[in-house]
């Protein structure tokens, strides 16, 4: 059970009504304060919309932050989004292979996105190595942008769980399909 309530488009004045366009459980506890629900949105919006990531090595990468959070909600969302953008159910199995350190097949890059993830989630920061393998691998923008992606998220994850966030029943499925570790 969540920390705050989830409030209703109806809780709230006309002027912020908006922010329950989407009224998915994290908007819904967010509105309990609208500006920081705007400012949080707003980045959201700029790395799903605007970044020219490409957006499956965005989606594996929030999806490795969920992983090694042991997320429920964000990797939830993560497995339901990533499909929409050519995460395969391959893929997500192989995220946790790469956590453990097992061989997996995908491509170099998805490993060092995988890798880069990881670090900045357990490390606080990409070592050398793997920022260099980046910066062979993306330009400036791309580079600055997983950064962004992979900080925003562990940010997020920490919202989700101080919060307690409950997973929306319609996602349930995703969870099951693909479990956390425990």
């Amino acid at each position: 059970m969540a920390r705050v309530p989830y409030l209703q488009q109806s809780d709230l004045p006309p002027e912020h009504q908006d922010i329950l366009a989407r009224p998915i459980a994290l908007n819904r506890a967010m509105a309990n304060s609208p500006n920081a629900a705007r400012a949080m949105t707003g980045l959201a919006m700029y790395i799903r919309r605007d970044s020219k990531l490409d957006p499956r090595l965005r989606e594996m990468a929030i999806l490795q932050v969920g992983y090694l959070a042991k997320s429920p909600y964000e990797y939830s969302h993560h497995v339901k989004i990533g499909r929409e953008f050519g995460v395969s159910d391959d893929d997500i199995r192989a995220i946790g292979e790469e956590t453990v350190g097992r061989a997996t097949k995908l491509d170099p890059l998805s490993k060092t996105v995988l890798r880069a993830a990881r670090e900045m989630t357990n490390d606080l920061a990409m070592s050398d190595a793997t920022y260099a393998a980046l910066e062979k691998a993306l330009d400036r923008e791309h580079l600055i942008d997983l950064t962004l992606v992979i900080a925003f998220y562990n940010a997020v994850v920490r919202l989700l769980a101080t919060l307690q966030i409950d997973v929306e029943p319609e996602y349930q499925k995703y969870l099951e399909q693909h479990p956390l570790p425990r």
